[in-house]
Formats: C-alpha cells, sequence, structure tokens
C-alpha cells in the first residue's frame, strides 16, 4: 500500500528508491494514457493534435508546481473542448489562445475572490454521483475506442483488462498498466495484427512548443468575443478540478489547499496559451490511473507526466504510435471499475437511503452522461440537493397556539403561539398562514425561543403578521428572539 501523503513529500521520495521509482512509472503510465486522449480532445476542439498535446504537457508540468492537490493530473479535457469548439470554429486559433489566456486570469481572480470555498456546500451525494457518472462516461468513451474494430483488438483488450487486475496480486515492483501497454504494443508489433493504434488518432508533433502571442486586436470588441467562453471555460476547469482534488482527498486521505489549486489552474492555462495550447482542468480517469492503479501520491509523478509525454511524442513518436488501443482502453476501464462507488448501488444501501438524497446521486448521474460534461452534471446535482434541503427544512418548522382565559392572565385573554424551527425563504413563508386573526383575543403574544431568524424573508413573515393582527384591533407582542435574530429584525423591519 502508498505511504500516507504526509510521509511521501517530494524531498522524502527523492530519498527512497522505492517511492521514487513509483512516481516515475506513475508519471510514465499516465503520460502513455494522455497522448491519444489530448489528440481526440483536439478533434473535439477543432484544432491541430499538436494543440492539445502541447496544453496536457504545460498544464501538467505547471500545475505540479503551482497546483494545491499532489499527484493530480492536467491537461487538456473533454470539457474544455467542448466550451472553445463554437470560438475555433468562428473566429478561429487566434482567438481561442487569447480566450485560453483570459480564462486563466479569470481562475486566478476566482480563486482570489475565494471560489475554493464553496466547495464546503456541494453535498455527499453529489460527490457520488460525480464519481459514478465519471467511470460511466469514461467506459462509455473507451468502448468507442475501439468500437467496430477486428475482434483481435477485442481480445487484445480482455487479455490487457485480466492482466491488470490479476497482476498486482502477484507483484508491485512494476504497475500493472505499464507491464500491460508494453506487453500488447510488442505483441502488436512482432505478431503486425491490424488493430487500431495511437498512431491513427492523429500525427504527433517533431518540435518542442514555443511562445505563442494571439494576434488579435486588443480591442473590447475582441474582449466581448472571447469572455463568454473564456468565463465558461474558468468555470467549467475549475468545478472539474476541485472536485477531482476532493477525489484524491478522500482517496489518499489527505487534505489539499483549494485555494492554491484554482489560482494554479489559472496560472496553468495562462502558460499554455502562450506556449500554444488549447488549456484544460484536471483529468479525472487519469488522475485515478496516477492515485489508485500506479499508487502515486507526489507532484513528481504530475511532472514527470508532463514530461514524459513531450518526450515520447516528440523524441520516440515512432514507438507511442505502434502502442494498441485496446491496451489504454483495457487500462481504463480498470480505471472505471476502481472509480466507480459500489457501495452506493448496493440494495441494503438504496433501502436505507432516503429519496432525496438517492435522487442528488441519479440527477447528478444522469446529467454528467448525458450531456458528456461533469460540470453540468455537478450544478443539477446541488440544485435538486439545495431545493429537497429546503422542502426538507420547511416542514420542521411548527406553530403550537394556546389559549390562556382572562382568569388566568389575569386581565384579559391571550393567545400564546409558539413557533418551534429555522425560519428562513422556505420555512417562513406559510408561516402567515399559520394564525387565526379572527378568531384570537385582543391581545397575542409570539414566542420565539425555540426558533432562529435568518433572513430577511423571515422578518417580512413577521410584520405581515403583525400588520393583519393590526387590521383586527389585536395586540401583538413578540417575545423570546434570541440575540443574533432581535438584531436581524430590529435591522431588517420596516420603519413607517
Amino acid at each position: 500500500m502508498p505511504a500516507p501523503l504526509e510521509r511521501r513529500s517530494v524531498r522524502a521520495t527523492l530519498r527512497r528508491p522505492g517511492w521514487l521509482r513509483t512516481e516515475v512509472l506513475g508519471g510514465l503510465v499516465v503520460a502513455l494514457a494522455l497522448i491519444p486522449e489530448a489528440i481526440a480532445f483536439s478533434v473535439i476542439a477543432g484544432v491541430d493534435p499538436r494543440v492539445g498535446l502541447f496544453a496536457s504537457f504545460t498544464m501538467a508540468v505547471t500545475t505540479a508546481v503551482l497546483g494545491g492537490r499532489p499527484a493530480m493530473i492536467s491537461a487538456a479535457t473533454g470539457a474544455v473542448a467542448l466550451v472553445i469548439a463554437p470560438l475555433m470554429a468562428s473566429h478561429g486559433l487566434q482567438h481561442l489562445i487569447a480566450a485560453v489566456i483570459l480564462a486563466g486570469v479569470f481562475q486566478v481572480v476566482l480563486a482570489l475572490l475565494g471560489a475554493a470555498r464553496l466547495m464546503r456546500f456541494i453535498p455527499r451525494q453529489v460527490m457520488v454521483g460525480f464519481v459514478n457518472g465519471l467511470a460511466i462516461l469514461v467506459f462509455l468513451t473507451q468502448v468507442q475506442e475501439i468500437w467496430g474494430s477486428p475482434w483481435i483488438a477485442y481480445a487484445l483488450a480482455a487479455v490487457g483488462l485480466l492482466l491488470v487486475f490479476v497482476l498486482p496480486r502477484l507483484t508491485q515492483a512494476v504497475p500493472a498498466p505499464l507491464v500491460v501497454i508494453v506487453l500488447l504494443t510488442v505483441t502488436v508489433a512482432v505478431t503486425d495484427l491490424d488493430v487500431p493504434t495511437v498512431g491513427d488518432k492523429g500525427e504527433l508533433p517533431d518540435a518542442l512548443p514555443v511562445l505563442f502571442l494571439p494576434d488579435v486586436p486588443l480591442t473590447w470588441e475582441t474582449f466581448t468575443v472571447i469572455a463568454p467562453f473564456s468565463l465558461a471555460m474558468a468555470l467549467v476547469g475549475l468545478m472539474e478540478s476541485l472536485m477531482t482534488a476532493k477525489l484524491v482527498d478522500d482517496i489518499t486521505d489527505t487534505r489539499s489547499d483549494k485555494t492554491r489549486e484554482a489560482w494554479g489552474q489559472g496560472a496553468a492555462n495562462i502558460v499554455t496559451g502562450f506556449l500554444g495550447g488549447m488549456g484544460g482542468c484536471a483529468v479525472v480517469g487519469q488522475t485515478m490511473m496516477n492515485v489508485k492503479a500506479s499508487g502515486a501520491r507526489t507532484r513528481i509523478s504530475t511532472f514527470l507526466s508532463g514530461v514524459f509525454l513531450l518526450v515520447l511524442v516528440v523524441v520516440l513518436g515512432d514507438v507511442v504510435a505502434l502502442i494498441p488501443m485496446a491496451a489504454l482502453v483495457a487500462v481504463m476501464l480498470f480505471v472505471c471499475w476502481a472509480t466507480f462507488d459500489w457501495h452506493s448501488i448496493r440494495p441494503a444501501t438504496l433501502r436505507r437511503m432516503p429519496k432525496s438524497e438517492l435522487a442528488v446521486m441519479l440527477v447528478t448521474v444522469v446529467g454528467t452522461v448525458w450531456t458528456h460534461n461533469l460540470a453540468v452534471g455537478v450544478i443539477l446535482g446541488v440544485l435538486v440537493a439545495m431545493v429537497a434541503f429546503a422542502n426538507r427544512v420547511a416542514h420542521f418548522v411548527q406553530v403550537e397556539r394556546e389559549l390562556v382565559p382572562a382568569e388566568a392572565a389575569g386581565a384579559e385573554a391571550v393567545a400564546r403561539y409558539t413557533v418551534t424551527g429555522e425560519l428562513f425563504f422556505a420555512s417562513s413563508n406559510d408561516l402567515y398562514t399559520m394564525f387565526d386573526y379572527a378568531g384570537d383575543p385582543q391581545r397575542v403574544v409570539i414566542d420565539m425561543d425555540r426558533s432562529h431568524v435568518w433572513d430577511y424573508s423571515t422578518v417580512t413573515a413577521l410584520e405581515s403578521v403583525t400588520d393583519k393582527y393590526a387590521q383586527h384591533g389585536t395586540t401583538v407582542e413578540i417575545v423570546g428572539l434570541n440575540e443574533a435574530s432581535r438584531r436581524m429584525r430590529e435591522r431588517l423591519r420596516r420603519r413607517d
């Protein structure tokens, strides 16, 4: 088992050959898996494969240094490709690169404004849905990689999948994914099998990236063209990156600096843009490959994944082109299996889980798979969770009425209402209807000792209650407010 991250710092890892070997081999496996995906995402965005490959290199290397989540992999991604594809189609590469740079600036600004702290509002079931939706989405995309291929490609994938499951039980000296990739590549090269290879995905670059200054007018008009795409890219990238960082936190039982990760992603996109890349964010599949399948835990593996990628495509492009897609598919299918939260769909779990929680998970999964966008799934899941929470809390408010006769009250009859529960916009909207305005005596006491006022909607609701009683000539006294609720009511109530 990999050591906890607290004991797997970069300095400590460099002193331990066993740990260092894990990081180096993990970075190599990730680099091999990034190549075909970067090319595929370039096709989605409508750019040359080199634009996606260079983005994967610069994103990985930059976030390895600046990011807040060690061992997480950032590269060109499908979500970012989908966002910027329309801009590429309408205005070309120059505007696209300018949009990538501006997206990085937006991410840095959002990080400084505290956007990363919003992660605390993402419920657990949204996280489970995010993980399961990701596993399903990766599974579907990997099956498409060899769909329609000769039967031998499926056989190779099956053998690779068997090996990647069995080898870790025999030895962990070398990551099973690397063994599978090398073994199947040698098999295909020696037997000259006709199966899809990495070389079929697109032409690999033969030179290093160079400084790229987008040739666009520095005008307000240019800004209005690229800003919507940049903002969308910034939000999608941050959401995927922070969710992935939280996922790695859970797997490794460690914490990461989400704010640093947010501005680190922004800085990486700025660097990527100036080197002619299409930008990106955290790649969940390759991150799981690095952390779960390979056991990497430090920034070394992230950094080396970028370095190895560049060396492989520029120096060893002819060799990399021979890798059968079946080998990479087998590895990614294993990642899908390891990533999916199987406990969440056990019959016993489903029986115990409240229907609202189940709905949140399902909406997140369906939204992710249907749109092929993890960010959309997460947003939908959070919205459903908010509605479910508001609906649940709204029913917790109770109003009990007690009529105190004149003899007991000492002077005149009193209707005493006791309000229990948390009062905010969802729970206080019905407060107005819970009083007997026409049937109550001339004096009413509303006891708020068991409740708490949270917002302006509740203050307004209380004002509406007192106004309605005033129309009937009834005197209302509100008592029992705690100090925070009293201050809020005094600050927000009408001053007629």
